[in-house]
């Protein structure tokens, strides 16, 4: 059956992939829905929660689920101990994957009217839709909930927006904040939510998220090699093997490893590859790949307990992730960008 998508596209839509609300499917995570589940049947669901866990793993996914949930059963007395499974079928499955359901509001990166192009932040404009949107009575008493996908992506003034919302919530109202790393949370916010940790997937579970999403391969080494890569994250796997992914991630651990040999050379093929026409999203892997090997040896210094290192490396992690934030902003040379980032990144693991 060919994939028909209902959902507005958004800044991260993968070809052929469905959106987080046009997804009946939820792999995994039994632990988390069946407390959120258990919590909304005792009455004592939190207005505001925190699904923190790495990208691509089904977080936002939950979300849509767990809002549906509320809408299916607007009475919690009445409501399984177990969140129910959107049926496409349904009006409310489609009001809500179409972004039409007037008591689900999703915030995530706009399209910037000028450029015709997503906004690099989730803005203080789209926070600002919060405060109309619970000031209209719910169409049927039921429960009004406020997605924000991903809360990592609001800028200052969003955020600060945002805690105004946080402080003083409307009853029956439920904000769900979908965050790659609580960390770049102001305090304030993570103090007035709860958080709700979402573990990767484990591999069984990884691969019957795949199953008729992408081809698997069949080698059992490739396979293998593939799971690791993913590190539980579907997105992860689709990234990998549909857009030059592992190509990208090889590329770039070896150069890496010849860093002493300065491989100007392959510097400069990587960054012809990831900044054509046309690889929007290679050039996403390859970003996304220097941050992950820069947290992951941060993390390694600090479990072995070489501090001043883990803290270079977490510095330099955070001047490579606002790199990436201001090349998109001010639309700098993609190349110059690249080459920059594979200098910055073996400059920091050198130390």
């Amino acid at each position: 059956m060919m994939f028909e998508r209902i959902a507005p596209e958004q800044h991260d839509t993968l070809d052929g992939i469905a959106e987080p609300s046009e997804n009946p499917r939820l792999v995994g995570h039994s632990n988390v829905t069946g407390l959120l589940a258990s919590a909304y049947a005792a009455g004592k669901l939190p207005h505001a929660l925190i699904l923190a866990g790495p990208v691509g793993i089904g977080k936002a996914t939950l979300a849509f689920h767990l809002a549906h949930h509320l809408l299916k059963y607007p009475r919690s007395e009445t409501a399984p101990a177990h969140l129910a499974t959107p049926d496409p079928a349904t009006p409310l499955f489609r009001q809500m994957a179409m972004a039409a359901h007037p008591s689900v509001l999703h915030l995530t990166r706009p399209v910037d009217d000028k450029s015709k192009r997503f906004k690099t932040v989730v803005s203080v404009d789209e926070i600002r839709k919060v405060g109309q949107f619970l000031s209209m009575t719910s169409h049927d008493g039921g429960y009004r909930i406020v997605v924000v996908d991903p809360a990592d992506d609001m800028n200052t003034n969003a955020a600060n927006a945002l805690l105004k919302n946080l402080e003083e919530p409307p009853p029956r109202t439920l904000f769900v904040l979908i965050v790659h790393a609580p960390g770049r949370l102001l305090p304030t916010i993570r103090s007035r939510c709860q958080i709700v940790r979402v573990d990767p997937l484990d591999d069984d579970a990884l691969l019957v998220a795949l199953e008729g999403v992408m081809a698997l391969p069949q080698d059992p080494a490739s396979r293998t090699a593939l799971l690791k890569r993913a590190g539980g994250s579907a997105r992860a796997a689709i990234l990998l093997t549909q857009y030059g992914g592992l190509e990208i991630a090889d590329a770039l651990d070896g150069l890496v490893r010849k860093a002493g040999a300065g491989d100007v050379v392959g510097a400069h093929r990587l960054a012809d590859a990831v900044t054509g026409r046309g690889q929007a999203i290679p050039f996403d892997i390859f970003n996304r790949r220097v941050l992950d090997l820069l947290s992951d040896s941060a993390r390694e210094a600090a479990a072995s307990g070489d501090l001043a290192r883990a803290n270079h490396l977490a510095g330099t992690w955070q001047e490579a992730r606002n790199a990436v934030s201001e090349m998109e902003i001010y639309n700098l040379d993609k190349k110059q960008h690249a080459l920059t980032m594979i200098d910055r990144l073996n400059s920091a693991l050198r130390m």
